[in-house]
């Protein structure tokens, strides 16, 4: 008998902002609170930006691009004379990737990073993570007291509690974390400038203040990036979260999925064609946009008599084993153990100890992704795919594990459906349906890349060892936990999210040219 999940209270997250408008939402009996933003918030920019005469941007990675550009134009509306200064290590060769988008030497918006957090109010650290766990200390000796460092992952506070330290007393921290990789952020703020409040959700933290601005500049920051929504959370929570995430059904996990799926549907003799559209194709069109606008009950309920049977013996024989990765994968990110990890897989990618360097492999050479690649070139404009009951039920199965983890560990409904639902469906699925599972991914920060291509593997094994040998062994169904999943309190929370959500759906063409240079090519 499974019972009904019951729900840990998550840890109130109210806060006050004298620039910006507060509302009131509820989620599954939970209120939140959160700030709507819009193109038309941007003259409040200079108010929430009160003291700050220049932001700097230190990085040229996933995020740094898109959010620098979105700052300035979003300043430049504005009429506003804070200058956002691009920081990069000497010799780097994001110094071209810069100038070509009108960061320059010459008009004092492009310099040394240590010269740039020196002469900044407010410093954006968007290295890499591991880059951080090596240079933090160098970056809070540059920084002037009263500034304010700026992050857009929790990664760093992790890593500074696992080695029994913490920030400088004499700075504000805060952070602002879009739900979604950088180039998303970007091309959704260009696609923003025609319809008032496209973007990418936000989560937002303030770690410490030390001068009681430090709320209304994380919300100006969230505003300028052009987030429709921006929500509150701890700096510990986020970096749980998010780490956890990409490592789950945003990344890691949907990747060993999909090539599970392929293996399993190609043995039993579907066509190679079918069985990528039956399992990328179907998760990338028609599931991720049934969820995004109507929900997972929607897709369920689309589905004919026999879909439904099908469906139900997919989700019922894989919920357990995901979720049984997932909490390890959560545990291991909470103990510190997955940032360890990162930090250490940092540092294998140059020889050290006599042994050789070991930079991230590929990981869409295998013959699925060919045919991928195929399968591509002859589909029409437009096509979502087809609606495949088996790999619905097992990607809902998935979705919900990690929606259930989430909740179990305390984090806040916006927080839950952002790194469950919404980024998987609306930022991070259009990349891997435009060109591939390394489209999607390697667009992706450092730490988000390493632990896909860790974690994939764990649940592709799962799913093949325990899930789909239940069902060859025509193992009942669960419909304890059938109906659980029917009545989970989390759609109506997902449906209020759903109501927030921006018009505008992403534009990815597989020669997009806003992604990461090294993925700037065209092909199918």
């Amino acid at each position: 008998m499974v019972s009904v999940p019951a729900i840990k209270s998550p840890m109130s997250l109210d806060f006050e902002t004298s620039v910006f408008k507060k509302d009131k939402i509820s989620l599954a009996g939970h209120d939140e609170y959160i700030v709507k933003g819009g193109r038309n918030l941007f003259p409040l920019l200079p108010d929430a930006f009160k003291g700050i005469k220049q932001i700097g941007v230190m990085g040229w990675g996933s995020q740094g691009p898109a959010q620098a550009q979105n700052l300035r134009d979003s300043l430049a509306e504005t009429k506003s004379d804070i200058v956002v200064k691009i920081g990069l290590r000497k010799g780097s060769h994001s110094f071209a990737e810069a100038r070509a988008a009108g960061f320059t030497e010459e008009n004092g918006t492009l310099g040394d990073i240590w010269e740039t957090v020196s002469g900044s109010d407010l410093v954006l650290l968007l290295i890499s993570d591991s880059a951080q766990a090596d240079n933090y200390e160098k970056v809070f000796s540059h920084m002037k007291p009263s500034s304010i460092l700026g992050l857009s992952h929790g990664f760093l506070l992790g890593h500074l509690q696992s080695v029994g330290l913490d920030f400088p007393k004499n700075i504000s921290v805060i952070a602002v974390c879009p739900k979604g990789m950088g180039p998303s952020v970007r091309r959704l703020y260009v696609q923003g400038k025609e319809i008032n409040g496209a973007g990418i959700n936000s989560s937002f933290a303030v770690h410490q203040d030390v001068d009681g601005r430090a709320t209304d500049v994380a919300l100006g920051w969230s505003v300028a990036l052009g987030s429709p929504f921006t929500f509150a959370t701890t700096l510990e929570q986020e970096y749980k979260s998010d780490i956890f995430g990409e490592r789950g059904i945003l990344l890691g996990a949907v990747h060993g999925m999909v090539e599970t799926l392929f293996r399993r549907y190609t043995e039993h003799g579907m066509d190679e064609d079918l069985a990528y559209k039956n399992t990328v194709e179907c998760i990338t069109g028609i599931i991720s946009k049934t969820i995004s606008t109507q929900g997972m009950l929607a897709l369920y309920n689309s589905l004919s008599k026999d879909g439904k049977k099908e469906f139900e013996a997919a989700y019922s024989a894989s919920y357990y084993p995901c979720m049984d990765i997932l909490y390890e994968c959560y545990e291991d990110v909470a103990s510190g153990s997955e940032i360890r990890s990162v930090v250490l897989a940092g540092r294998r990618f140059y020889e050290k100890d006599g042994l050789p360097a070991f930079p991230m492999g590929k990981i869409d050479q295998t013959r699925m992704w060919k045919v991928g690649e195929r399968v591509r070139a002859k589909r029409p404009a437009g096509d979502l795919g087809p609606l495949y009951p088996f790999t619905a039920g097992v990607y809902a199965a998935l979705m919900m594990a990690q929606i259930e983890v989430l909740r179990k560990k305390g984090h806040s409904y916006s927080e839950i459906i952002n790194e469950s639902v919404i980024e998987a469906v609306d930022s991070l699925n259009p990349f891997m349906h435009a060109r591939g599972v390394s489209f999607m991914v390697d667009n992706c920060s450092t730490t988000a890349r390493l632990g896909s291509r860790k974690w994939a593997p764990r649940l592709d094994y799962i799913l093949t060892q325990q899930a789909f040998v239940a069902i060859d062994n025509h193992a009942p169904i669960n419909h304890d936990l059938i109906s659980n999943f029917l009545s989970d309190p989390v759609h109506e929370a997902i449906e209020v999210c759903a109501r927030l959500r921006p018009t505008v759906d992403i534009s990815v063409t597989a020669d997009a040219d806003f992604v990461r240079p090294e993925l700037r090519q065209a092909s199918n």
